[in-house]
C-alpha cells in the first residue's frame, strides 16, 4: 500500500445500480478484506474476507464495535485507527499485522458525503507476506554483509560504471585523511604513491573497459603522512547484463608484505641454513599471533634456543628511565655472583647489558673471550662458578631506540659463523618490533579495560520482588578490549531501567564511545524514561557528536518491580532471552531497529516477567563467532536455556553464569561478553 495521503476520498452516497453491484461484489467475492465504519466506530458493511481473516461472522460484526467483537489485541487497535482517521480526517497506511502466520497490511481512509463532510470510514485489508518475508530476507542479507564486512580488516568502495566515486567511503578516508572534496574528486586513487598512480590507474581504467575483475597492489599514503601496502580487489555489479556499479575491497597488508619483504632478504643471506630459515619464518608466523609480551618471549627464546642449539636463554626490558633491565624470562639473569637476579644496571658488567649500552651483538665463544671483552672482577667470579662456556648478547633496537636484550648461553666453547650471526640479528629485530607492538597492546588493553570497567554499575539495583545479575567477560583472544556495556537503575516513580549495549570497534576509542553514551542515557532518562524518547534523544546527540562510521547497538528497557510489567525500546541490538517456567524458552521476535544515528523512528514494544519468568539480555560476543553464525547461536542459547535445572533458572546470578560457560564452550573467545538477567521469584504460598 502506498504511504501517499493524497489517496483519492471515497464517496459511497449517490451511488447507482452498476455502482451498487460493483459494491456488493467487492463485499462478497474480493479476496481482500474490506470493511466501512460509521463515526460512531461501528462497523457498517464488512466482507466475508476480513470476516474469515478474523474468525467471526460478517452478521456478528455489523453494527458492533470492533473492540466489543475481535480480540483484545486487534480491537484496540482497530478501534484505535477508526477513531484517529474521524478525529483527524486523515487516512492511516500500511499497519502491518501478523495474523495466523501471514502478514496483513491494514489501511483506513476517510469516506465523505458530496458535501465534503466525513461520513465514516473504509478499511482495506491486503495479504503482504510475500512482501514482508522478502524484506526480510534483504535486510537479513544486509545485515550479514554489513558484519562480514565489519568483521574483516576490509575497507570497501563503490563507483559508478565509469569508475567514478559516486559514495562517500569514511573509513578509508579515515585511513588516508582525504577530505570529502578530495574523495569524491579523484576517490581512492588520490591517496596512491606518485610512483604507483600511473600504473595503477592504467590498470584500473583497462579493467573498467574491458569488464573485468581488477586486481593489484600499491601503496597509498596514510592520515599521518607514511605509506602502507594495500591489495584491491574491485568487481563489476550487473543488472540484467549491464554493470550498474563497482565494488571494491581494500585490505591492508603492510606486515604481511613486510614480514614477505624480511624473509626474502634472510633466505638471500641465509641459503646455506635452510633450516634456521625455516625457524626464522616459523618465529614470524608465531609472533604475529603473539599478543602479550610474555608470549612474544616464549617464541623467541624457543626458536632462538632450537636453532642454535643453545642451553639457556633469557630476556630483559629496559625500565621507563632507561638505566636497569628487568627479565622478563623465568630464572633471572645469572652473571653477576651470588643468586640470578631480576634486575641488573645498564652500567653493569653483563653480556646484556654490554648489547644494549652499544647497541651491537655481543659474542664470546669461551671464557677468555668473555674476560677480555667485559674486564671487571664480577667477571672473573662469575666464570669461576658458572658452567657457562660461550655467550651471545643481542640489543632489541626498534626505530633505532633499546627496549632490551636477547642472552643466549652455551655449556661448552661456541663460535658462532656469520650465516648465524645474521639469523641471530633478524631474530632479535623481530623480536624487538613483536615487544613494542605487545607493549602497546598491553598499555591499551589495560587503558581501555580500567576505562570500560569504571563505567558498569559497581552493583546492580535489586528492587523487589525482582533480581538482577550481570556479568562482563573480557575476550581472551585479542588484547584489545570492546564497548560492550550494561547499566541498571531506579527511575525516580520507583521503576527500574535496564540498558545492554554495544559500540563496534576495539580499545580506548570504542569504550570511551560507550562512556559517553552510557552517560547520555542515564541523562536523558532521568528527564523522561520512555524507550522510545530515549532513544530518539540518544539518535539526536549521536547524529551530531559521533561519526557515521561508529555503529552503535543498545536495547532499553524501563519495569515496574511491582508488576512486571516493562516496555522495550530498541535500537539494532539482539532480541532479549525471555525464560518461562512451564514452557520452551524464545527470543523475542519485536522489531530491532536501526543502531543509533541512523534514520529512525523510534517505536517501543510491552513485555512482561510474571513470577518465576526471567528475561536475559545479552552482546554478541554470546552468541556469534568465528565459527558459529548469529542464527545458529540464538538457536543453541535457547536450546541451553531450555536444559537449564530449575535450581538455576531460580538464581540469575548462576544463570548467567551457566549461561557463558555453555555457550562459550568449545569456541575462541574472541570478542567481549556481556550478559544481564533479570529474574523474578514465584510467590511463595
Amino acid at each position: 500500500m502506498s504511504a501517499d495521503t493524497s489517496v483519492p476520498h471515497p464517496r459511497l452516497s449517490g451511488l447507482d445500480a452498476s455502482d451498487s453491484a460493483l459494491f456488493a461484489t467487492l463485499l462478497r467475492e474480493a479476496p481482500i478484506g474490506f470493511a466501512l465504519f460509521d463515526t460512531d466506530l461501528r462497523f457498517k458493511r464488512v466482507n466475508h474476507s476480513l470476516a474469515r481473516l478474523h474468525g467471526v461472522a460478517v452478521a456478528d460484526l455489523e453494527g458492533k464495535k470492533p473492540s466489543e467483537v475481535l480480540s483484545e489485541k486487534f480491537g484496540e487497535i482497530v478501534e484505535t485507527a477508526v477513531r484517529k482517521v474521524v478525529d483527524e480526517d486523515r487516512p492511516v497506511l500500511d499497519v502491518d499485522l501478523e495474523i495466523g502466520g501471514r502478514h496483513w497490511a491494514y489501511s483506513w481512509l476517510p469516506a465523505h458525503a458530496a458535501d465534503g463532510e466525513i461520513t465514516g470510514v473504509v478499511l482495506v485489508v491486503v495479504d503482504v507476506t510475500d512482501r514482508v518475508l522478502a524484506e526480510t530476507a534483504i535486510r537479513r542479507k544486509e545485515e550479514r554483509y554489513r558484519s562480514l564486512v565489519e568483521a574483516s580488516s576490509q575497507v570497501v568502495w563503490v563507483t559508478m560504471p565509469t569508475g567514478k566515486v559516486v559514495d562517500d567511503a569514511p573509513e578509508w578516508r579515515a585511513i588516508t585523511g582525504q577530505t570529502h572534496e578530495e574523495y569524491a574528486a579523484d576517490g581512492w586513487l588520490g591517496a596512491v604513491h606518485s610512483e604507483d598512480r600511473a600504473r595503477i590507474e592504467e590498470a584500473w581504467q583497462a579493467c573498467v573497459a574491458g569488464d573485468r575483475i581488477f586486481e593489484a597492489t600499491y601503496r597509498i599514503r596514510t592520515r599521518a603522512g607514511g605509506y602502507r601496502n594495500y591489495d584491491v580487489r574491485a568487481v563489476p555489479i550487473r543488472r540484467e547484463g549491464e554493470i550498474v556499479e563497482w565494488v571494491g575491497a581494500n585490505t591492508d597488508v603492510t606486515g604481511k608484505r613486510e614480514a614477505e619483504e624480511m624473509r626474502g632478504r634472510l633466505t638471500e643471506q641465509l641459503s646455506a641454513a635452510a633450516l634456521r630459515t625455516a625457524r626464522l619464518q616459523q618465529a614470524t608466523s608465531m609472533l604475529a599471533e603473539a599478543l602479550t609480551v610474555n608470549q612474544v618471549v616464549a617464541v623467541i627464546t624457543e626458536v632462538g634456543r632450537s636453532a642454535i642449539g643453545a642451553d639457556r636463554s633469557a630476556v630483559a626490558l629496559l625500565d621507563d628511565d632507561k638505566v636497569r633491565l628487568r627479565t622478563i624470562t623465568p630464572g633471572g639473569i645469572p652473571e653477576l655472583p651470588g643468586p640470578a637476579r631480576e634486575e641488573i644496571g645498564v652500567e653493569d658488567p653483563s653480556v646484556m647489558s654490554v648489547a644494549v649500552r652499544e647497541r651491537r651483538p655481543f659474542l664470546a665463544e669461551n671464557p677468555t673471550s668473555l674476560r677480555l671483552q667485559i674486564q671487571a672482577e664480577e667477571i672473573d667470579a662469575f666464570v669461576q662458578v658458572t658452567d657457562e662456556r660461550a655467550w651471545v648478547g643481542l640489543p632489541l633496537l626498534a626505530a633505532g631506540r633499546a627496549l632490551g636484550a636477547l642472552r643466549f648461553s652455551f655449556t661448552r666453547p661456541r663460535e658462532i659463523t656469520e650465516e648465524e650471526r645474521v639469523f641471530l640479528e633478524a631474530l632479535a629485530g623481530q623480536c624487538a618490533l613483536a615487544v613494542e607492538r605487545a607493549t602497546l597492546f598491553e598499555r591499551e588493553h589495560k587503558t581501555a579495560e580500567a576505562l570500560q570497567r569504571s563505567l558498569l554499575p559497581d552493583q546492580l539495583p535489586q528492587l523487589p520482588p525482582m533480581r538482577l545479575a550481570a556479568r562482563y567477560q573480557p575476550a581472551t583472544r585479542h588484547v584489545q578490549v570492546g564497548g560492550d556495556w550494561y547499566d541498571a537503575f531506579p527511575l525516580q516513580d520507583d521503576r527500574v531501567a535496564i540498558v545492554i549495549g554495544d559500540v563496534m570497534g576495539k580499545g580506548v576509542k570504542a569504550a570511551a564511545g560507550m562512556g559517553r553514551v552510557r552517560n547520555a542515557l542515564r541523562a536523558l532518562a532521568l528527564n523522561d524514561p520512555r524507550p522510545a524518547a530515549v532513544l530518539s534523544g540518544l539518535d539526536r546527540l549521536f547524529s551530531a557528536t559521533e561519526g557515521m562510521e561508529q555503529i552503535t547497538t543498545l536495547a532499553y528497557a524501563v519495569i515496574d518491580p511491582a508488576t512486571g510489567e516493562g516496555v522495550i525500546s530498541n535500537a539494532g541490538h539482539l532480541p532479549p532471552l525471555f525464560i518461562y517456567p512451564d514452557r520452551r524458552p524464545e527470543v523475542s521476535t519485536a522489531e530491532a531497529g536501526t543502531p543509533l544515528g541512523w534514520p529512525s523512528q523510534r517505536h517501543q514494544t510491552k513485555f512482561s516477567v510474571p513470577p518465576g519468568n526471567t528475561v536475559v539480555f545479552y552482546s554478541d560476543g554470546l552468541v556469534e563467532n568465528r565459527r558459529r553464525g548469529l542464527d545458529a547461536g540464538l538457536d543453541e542459547i535457547v536450546a541451553i536455556a531450555a536444559d537449564a535445572p530449575p535450581e538455576v533458572l531460580a538464581d540469575p546470578e548462576i544463570l548467567v553464569d551457566f549461561l557463558v560457560d555453555r555457550m562459550l564452550a568449545g569456541y575462541d573467545h574472541d570478542d567481549d561478553v556481556t550478559v544481564l538477567a533479570l529474574h523474578v521469584p514465584p510467590k511463595t504460598a
